[in-house]
């Protein structure tokens, strides 16, 4: 093999172990954000959850207050499909 031959292969193979190198590196760094994003989307997720726990609860309790009062009228579904 020449000496050219021998550089243009050393060349190319410096090229591609810093392509790998860059890759790895970015690989890595997307992972770190996206682990950092899915941390952040699993707690608002559970605060939206929570909220509507919160919500039928008081929905529940203003349906129970005026069924009391007798200004709802439930009906069973039953009846609302017409069984």
């Amino acid at each position: 093999m020449s000496a050219e031959l021998i550089g243009i292969l050393a060349v190319g193979a410096t090229l591609l172990v810093g392509l790998g190198g860059l890759v790895l590196a970015l690989q890595t760094r997307t992972d770190k954000r996206l682990d950092a994003m899915e941390a952040r989307l699993e707690a608002r997720l559970d605060e939206v959850q929570s909220e509507l726990r919160r919500l039928g609860e008081r929905v529940a309790r203003s349906e129970g207050l005026m069924e009391g009062a007798g200004l709802l009228r439930v009906v069973s579904q039953s009846a609302a499909a017409g069984d």
